[in-house]
């Protein structure tokens, strides 16, 4: 059996077709706003704001050529304050980045005559007006005039002073070519100021709570720039939770080999301060039993004093514990708290899973007696399942039936008792009729200590030719490939099963995933193929990405970056932090990371979530 990545090679979602459905919107009032605000020499682009229902509104722009030669293409830019934004659109390919908008003609509509028009249209959130219209480079409405820009992001926010029911606020100024006249300060997305100067002191908090701020410029025209990078601060005070959050991350048995990532370097990155939970993987799962996974790696390789926890080597006694076991074992006596599970299956080895719920009670049995084996009992505090995917496909399909999950689940637990940890990654297809709904997964909760969402792998260079799109975005955006294939809507989807948020851990990947042949940087461009990796095309450890393809920018709350052909998504400590924030405001137990090697040498990636969990 195979040890390649399990959770690394894991291939796209279920995919269901995306068909644009006509909506039928309450309109409350009609705006003929014509905004023709920066322009292009021979052609104008003039914005309509054709239904405003209070929480969201209908829009268009209409391109028209006032020159006297054809036009062959045509493209309009613009940005929206911070709180407004496009979820669909027609007649244009929409992108965004960040604030920032552009609309390109489709290929049959982008030829215009003299004197002739077309528009296109979209739905958005939020009330914020345009700004900053350019079409086809230049001035919106067709004058001369020097283009005034709008200003750049301030500096993302630093807190001091914080108490209990306040805080102070300051930032970096932004640059404008005219002169920054003001600022919006804001907090949960909620405008809460406007300042004139690069610092703002809150008040009136609740105490012990998390709140997310960001601050966006604004000129001497009153046009406003792009937002600052988000910053989360908790307020002093509060009841804080005796457990703390979930802070988990995998090590890999073959991780030990290639990338020569062992126990030790957790705590040479400063890492095991940091984590709470480590699920060793993996397990396999044969004959509807638990089996060891990688025997030599696991328990039987033998360690030299410069490459032990203790820096005491192993030895070659008679029934001596040797490899990665007796390393975590060594790991635990230096950090007590920490909680160490063994991972049965992953990517590879779920086939077994279905022949094991055929028998839950046997299948239990054996897993309690290879994890609670007297050679290392003391190394495993419980034991986590890793099937992809119950009654639905993953490397192989199963056909188990929506029960089976509930009552392997069930019959762990009785086995396992309540002294010891059962958990579970699972499936985070938001989709409608995706794979979290072909199984009880809501009914196995009661089961579990939490899961583990894996929410990440949602697109990636399987689809050689694009379009690019983050692999593990957060929300949704303008433009996503596929509605539901995002960290929101799978935890979404597991609140309404009526799953509680402190049984979800949100999960980061370590890793990037990366096409090749791509001209677009913005999310949705076309490729030719997976990016080369280090181990595997189309995948890539984060740190090497931060340096040969640094991020060029930010999209449903996670990264890209455009670097010659290649174009990569993955995840930074300023996203890993924002998205924490996130954790924390939906109430969910914490976060877990696929997985330690793909970190720095001082753990950076493992310190955000820490940091963005305190």
């Amino acid at each position: 059996m195979s040890t390649a990545l399990p959770h690394a090679r894991r291939p796209r979602l279920k995919r269901a077709a995306a068909i644009l459905a006509a909506l039928a919107l309450p309109v409350t009032g009609i705006v003929a706003q014509a905004a023709p605000a920066q322009a292009a020499g021979s052609a104008t682009a003039t914005y309509t704001k054709t239904s405003d229902w209070g929480t969201g509104f209908e829009g268009k722009w209409t391109i028209s050529n006032t020159g006297s030669t054809t036009l062959s293409s045509w493209t309009v830019e613009w940005d929206y304050p911070a709180g407004t934004a496009l979820s669909s659109s027609w007649d244009a390919d929409v992108t965004s980045a960040g604030t920032h908008w552009t609309g390109r003609n489709k290929g049959w509509n982008g030829t215009l005559a003299p004197g002739a028009s077309v528009s296109f249209g979209f739905i958005g959130t939020g009330s914020g007006a345009p700004s900053g219209c350019k079409l086809n480079g230049g001035s919106c409405d067709g004058g001369t005039t020097p283009t005034d820009n709008p200003p750049g992001a301030p500096g993302t926010p630093t807190a001091g002073n914080v108490a209990d029911t306040g805080l102070t606020l300051s930032w970096a100024p932004a640059t404008d070519d005219n002169g920054v006249k003001n600022y919006d300060v804001y907090r949960g997305g909620a405008k809460v100021a406007t300042v004139t100067g690069s610092s703002y002191t809150d008040s009136g908090l609740t105490k012990g709570t998390t709140y997310t701020y960001t601050v966006v410029a604004r000129d001497t025209a009153d046009q406003t720039g792009p937002a600052s990078g988000a910053v989360s601060v908790t307020t002093t005070g509060g009841v804080v939770d005796p457990g703390g959050p979930v802070k988990l991350g995998y090590f890999t048995d073959w991780g030990t080999y290639g990338r020569n990532y062992q126990v030790k370097n957790l705590v040479t990155s400063g890492t095991a301060a940091k984590i709470t939970h480590i699920n060793y993987a993996f397990g396999n799962v044969t004959n509807g039993q638990c089996t060891i996974g990688d025997a030599y790696a696991d328990y039987d390789r033998a360690y030299t004093a410069d490459q032990s926890v203790d820096g005491v080597a192993d030895t070659w006694d008679t029934g001596a514990l040797r490899g990665s076991f007796n390393q975590l074992r060594k790991l635990k006596k230096q950090y007590p708290n920490l909680k160490v599970l063994w991972s049965f299956g992953g990517w590879t080895w779920s086939g077994g899973f279905g022949q094991a719920a055929a028998n839950p009670t046997a299948f239990a049995n054996s897993c309690y007696s290879l994890v609670e084996d007297p050679r290392w009992a003391d190394v495993f505090d419980g034991i986590d399942i890793d099937w992809e995917y119950p009654n639905a496909c993953g490397l192989s399909c199963d056909t188990s039936g929506s029960a089976a999950y509930r009552t392997l689940m069930q019959a762990l637990r009785a086995r396992f008792g309540s002294s010891n940890l059962v958990t579970a990654a699972i499936s985070a297809d938001g989709g409608n009729g995706g794979k979290l709904d072909q199984s009880d997964y809501a009914g196995a909760a009661q089961y579990v200590d939490f899961y583990n969402v894996m929410t990440y792998d949602f697109f990636g260079a399987w689809d050689a030719k694009g379009p690019t799109a983050p692999h593990s975005p957060l929300t949704s955006y303008a433009g996503i490939p596929i509605a539901g294939f995002n960290s929101e809507a799978a935890i979404t989807k597991l609140k309404g099963k009526g799953i509680a948020g402190s049984k979800l851990n949100l999960g980061i990947g370590f890793y990037g995933r990366g096409w090749t042949g791509v001209t677009q940087s913005a999310p949705g461009g076309t490729a030719t193929g997976p990016a080369t990796g280090t181990y595997e095309q189309g995948i890539e450890d984060y740190k090497v990405l931060k340096n040969t393809c640094p991020a060029t920018g930010t999209v449903a709350g996670t990264a890209y970056a455009h670097c010659g052909t290649n174009w990569w998504s993955y995840d930074t400590p300023a996203t890993i932090n924002s998205k924490m924030a996130w954790v924390k405001q939906q109430g969910l137990r914490g976060a877990f990371y696929w997985e330690f090697s793909g970190d720095t040498a001082t753990g950076e990636l493992a310190n955000a979530v820490h940091t963005g969990l305190q």
